[in-house]
């Protein structure tokens, strides 16, 4: 059992690093924080009824954003730009963001996400090339009189 544990904390570790994790986490946390705050009670809700529909789409946007990203990695450009867009717009559209924290999650994820590069395998010395043989010697070309070089 210790060494299944062992192989599956192993998996996890190497999927989470194969992809953009912190930055789709905190996508997700936005969208969800974005999402909920529109089904809140009256006294905490700002907007209510038709309004609080845009809080919820941009909060699904920004989940399926997140989820995007973990799991096409080749897309995170893409997700992390519009992540970062829908969060700066949820600003005004949305409860002010889910009272900033749903803005400053979602533009910290979208620039996780945008900001990720693949790990690269580590690089194993080459041998060196064999240098190159000396070109032979060319002819000199013919001098010209003009002292800007123009062709007669």
């Amino acid at each position: 059992m210790f060494l299944s544990r062992r192989r599956r904390w192993r998996q996890w570790r190497r999927w989470r690093r194969a992809r953009p994790f912190w930055g789709g986490l905190f996508a997700v946390l936005a969208g969800a924080w974005i999402c909920v705050l529109p089904l809140a009670p009256l006294k905490i809700m700002l907007q209510q009824g038709v309004a609080g529909i845009p809080s919820v789409l941009m909060g699904v946007v920004m989940i399926v954003l997140g989820l995007t990203a973990w799991f096409s990695p080749a897309q995170r450009g893409l997700a992390g730009v519009l992540t970062t867009v829908i969060a700066t717009a949820a600003l005004v559209l949305s409860n002010l963001g889910g009272f900033l924290i749903g803005t400053l999650l979602g533009i910290l994820g979208g620039g996780l996400m945008f900001a990720w590069q693949p790990s690269r395998p580590p690089r194993t010395a080459a041998p060196a090339p064999a240098p190159a043989p000396a070109p032979a010697p060319q002819p000199s070309p013919t001098v010209h009189q003009d002292p800007q070089g123009a062709q007669p």
